[in-house]
């Protein structure tokens, strides 16, 4: 018996240390960041029609998996996914076009529905994600409805990441409360979060991600960053596409291009991050697959220097 278990451990550290091996060769890790747009089952029947719950049209899912195929991520961050069959629908079709991410957390908030998907080709070796997270408009008590995220992953051996995914309360107006107000509360609650991560532990290499429906200017993003050049700051890394656009939402409706999605990174993961290879995802028929363009970002396992 303990001659089996000295040969699975033997098997696991080697299995891990090829993993390693394989992307210190390479240098770099790829991350992306994703609003699938709806990858889970809702009514999308016309008004008018009978209701039937479906989930999100092959159509969809098919562009969806040919831009991942052209980005091809290390790890996957997404807005806007369902229950877990759905992160396991995902992750199936990702395996079949060579994109194996086996681990993987789900989280969900107020919203039980709409959630927040991460997977991961390294080993997830912490899961501090917040489901009950409220805050106070008035009397009014409101839940965080996607909650937060938060998972750290081990990259190679002593080089951990801490991965925290976001999805903000919406632009779309709702009788409750001021939508923009809500959105400046979960920003504070977040802004809380990180505050809580990097005041105890100020060397993490932080990553957050996600839509945050807010613009760059707006109050909810600067306390998200923080004063700029202090440990508790958050740093908005400012990506591009092949033409040097930021934009990163379509509303058809509106006719309106935004910059909706971002990626902050903590002081300490600053000088891993290769800027000038991030970018934003920008095919021509992006729309077909979502109304947001992936953002992606490459982290060195060394310093960029």
């Amino acid at each position: 018996m303990r001659r089996f278990f000295f040969t699975a451990f033997f098997w696991v550290l080697l299995s891990k240390s090829q993993l390693w091996s394989e992307e210190a060769a390479n240098n770099t890790v790829t991350f992306c960041a994703y609003n699938l747009k709806n990858y889970l089952k809702i009514d999308r029947q016309p008004k008018g029609a009978s209701s039937t719950s479906t989930g999100k049209p092959e159509n969809e899912i098919a562009a969806v998996m040919r831009f991942l195929d052209e980005i091809k991520p290390d790890m996957l961050g997404v807005c806007e996914i369902g229950s877990e069959d759905d992160m396991l629908d995902l992750k199936v079709r990702l395996k079949a076009r060579g994109i194996d991410l086996p681990y993987h957390e789900l989280s969900h908030g107020g919203d039980p529905v709409r959630g927040l998907g991460f997977f991961s080709k390294y080993p997830i070796i912490q899961r501090n994600s917040q489901t009950e997270l409220k805050y106070h408009i008035g009397e009014d008590v409101f839940p965080l409805q996607r909650g937060l995220l938060d998972v750290t992953v081990q990259l190679r051996a002593g080089y951990e990441i801490r991965c925290v995914g976001v999805h903000l309360k919406s632009k779309r107006a709702v009788p409750a409360a001021d939508q923009m107000l809500m959105r400046r509360n979960e920003a504070h609650v977040l802004r809380l979060h990180l505050n809580s991560i990097l005041s105890t532990q100020p060397e993490t290499k932080l990553l957050l991600y996600g839509d945050f429906n807010e613009d760059k200017h707006e109050a909810a993003i600067a306390e998200i960053e923080g004063a700029a050049g202090l440990p508790l700051s958050m740093n908005a890394v400012r990506l591009r596409d092949s033409r040097g656009e930021t934009w990163t939402h379509y509303w058809e409706l509106a006719d309106l291009y935004s910059r909706l999605d971002y990626c902050f990174i903590s002081r300490p993961l600053q000088s891993y991050v290769n800027k000038k290879k991030s970018y934003i995802f920008d095919s021509a028929d992006f729309y077909d697959g979502s109304d947001h363009r992936p953002l992606v970002l490459k982290i060195n396992l060394t310093k960029d220097n």
